[in-house]
């Protein structure tokens, strides 16, 4: 029995209604027993707990790059970074999440704001991380004692219970997005942390144009054979805008010519993947990169699991269920679980560049992702 002196958090009520049995006094005598034993009976919860489709509580919402870049560099002038606070990371709080710093139930989103010459300090942890640059310059992150520079267009991921640290070698603040698992890990009861080096060396400070890991692992195709096997994340720490550019320009030149390579007709896109295995980069996060020609639109979809994205170029409007906005460079948008997305790029604009990070890995890992695409009056369906 629970403790005499607390109550029971169970509170249980007999309702009419279908699949419930019919209230009375024995009912509510079987319920009280239920409730001082800490029991709650499937027939009162089958609806929240295996609903038809993923009900999910977060709630698509939208963050003006241009407001909380404002509020971070308020922030910078007011808050210090060093030990104990150890960042200067704004979160995203999704408003269907009861105030916790989370975009959705599994993912972690932040603006993350460094201003000239400060440092912050060395620390692990185990949730994984990245970092995406929308602008700026100037500011090296050190992985195990590794300088690796952050441009705009930048991808870095940071695999869990690494070493790392940051460190503005420019003239002006600069600002980058965070993404990590801290929601899961903390839903997981699995975290852990660990303070760092009170100071990196100097030899740490430096500002290579490549880090040692591009120089080992940043050549397409090839993977240095000094290297074990198919670590579970990447161990190529700086992914480079020239190089997605690339990709993506390729896949709509390929298209305008008469070639498959596209997602749909003006809508290219790649996945940044583990050079080792050719999986994702991390293993509970897959970040992408999406390209919208001028006037074009990607097809509606619904996944099982969660996604952030960012509008790093471009304008244009964008389809969260029920919601719709017109999206420019920064905004930030969550689309939840099963809710139905699409977008369009303006017909003013070159192109409508959108990074996108999820939870797909984790639900691929439990075999339970599932995607369906809407095109017109047909609905297909896939299993993950």
């Amino acid at each position: 029995m629970t403790d005499d002196t607390a109550p029971s958090p169970v509170r249980l009520k007999a309702v009419a209604g279908p699949g419930q049995p019919d209230p009375n006094p024995a009912l509510e005598a079987l319920y009280r027993g239920f409730e001082a034993e800490l029991l709650v009976p499937l027939w009162t919860e089958i609806g929240d707990l295996m609903p038809k489709h993923p009900r999910s509580k977060a709630m698509p919402h939208l963050w003006r790059w241009d407001r909380l870049l404002e509020l971070a560099g308020e922030a910078g002038r007011i808050v210090p970074v060093g030990r104990g606070g150890e960042r200067r990371a704004i979160a995203l709080a999704n408003p269907g999440l009861g105030g916790r710093p989370f975009a959705t139930p599994t993912l972690w989103a932040a603006i993350q704001y460094l201003m000239p010459g400060e440092n912050a300090p060395e620390h692990r942890h185990t949730q994984h991380a990245f970092r995406f640059v929308v602008e700026g310059e100037g500011v090296w992150t050190v992985v195990n004692g590794d300088p690796v520079r952050m441009s705009r267009g930048d991808f870095l991921p940071q695999a869990g219970w690494n070493w790392h640290s940051h460190h503005n070698a420019a003239t002006a603040p600069m600002a980058w997005i965070d993404g990590l698992d801290i929601p899961f890990s903390y839903l997981t009861e699995s975290q852990f942390f660990e303070f760092g080096r009170e100071r990196v060396a100097s030899s740490e400070m430096g500002t290579p144009d490549r880090s040692r890991s591009e120089r080992l692992w940043g050549h397409p195709g090839l993977r240095p054979l000094s290297q074990p096997e198919s670590p579970s994340a990447t161990p190529l720490l700086a992914y480079r805008w020239v190089d997605t550019d690339r990709a993506l320009a390729d896949q709509l030149a390929l298209e305008a010519e008469g070639h498959a390579g596209t997602m749909s007709p003006g809508h290219a896109a790649v996945r940044f993947t583990n050079p080792s295995t050719g999986r994702d980069v991390l293993p509970t996060i897959r970040t992408e990169m999406h390209r919208i020609k001028c006037g074009a639109s990607t097809v509606k979809r619904q996944e099982v699991g969660s996604s952030v994205f960012q509008v790093f170029e471009g304008s244009g409007t964008v389809k969260v269920g029920e919601r719709e906005w017109s999206v420019k460079r920064g905004d930030m948008f969550v689309v939840p679980s099963w809710a139905p997305f699409s977008a369009q790029c303006d017909t003013s604009a070159t192109c409508l560049d959108l990074f996108r990070f999820s939870d797909s890995p984790i639900f691929e890992a439990l075999n339970a992702h599932r995607s369906t695409t809407i095109d017109g009056s047909s609905t297909l369906e896939a299993r993950g």
